[in-house]
């Protein structure tokens, strides 16, 4: 099994780098071809999207759009992958950040009732808490 590194993954997207993108996708493609399953991990997805947002300036549709083609590669496997479906959707349906989104989704999928926050955007995704809380009693 192998696990994508965010440079790597970057480069297979954005193929910014031809050179390493070519290696990207013959390394993809020799694992897959030889049985090795690839992993991109929720990690590598959020690293990712800090690049492709502040690095390659893409508008939140076309990370969304990225995020939801690489859903669809074959080759790959995404980390707990119905976490990122969620996050996408809050993400796509929110002012929140994509971080805040994922750390909401993932949290959810862990059976936490709300994420606590002190972050006004992310306080708006359904059933987060903006702190302090109104504590009665």
């Amino acid at each position: 099994m192998y696990g994508l590194d965010t440079n790597v993954l970057v480069r297979f997207l954005l193929r910014d780098d031809i050179i390493q993108a070519e290696q990207a996708r013959a390394a993809i493609d020799w694992a897959v071809k030889n049985g090795t399953t690839v992993i991109v991990s929720l990690l590598t997805i959020l690293e990712t999207e800090w690049v492709l947002r502040s690095c390659a300036k893409l508008e939140k549709n076309k990370i969304v759009t990225v995020f939801r083609m690489l859903l669809e590669v074959r080759e790959l496997q995404i980390e707990q992958e119905e976490v990122l479906e969620e996050a996408l959707y809050l993400y796509e349906n929110s002012k929140a950040d994509f971080a805040d989104c994922l750390l909401s989704a993932r949290y959810s999928r862990l059976g936490c009732s709300a994420m606590l926050t002190f972050d006004q955007k992310a306080s708006q995704l359904a059933g987060n808490k903006l702190l302090p809380l109104d504590i009665v009693g």
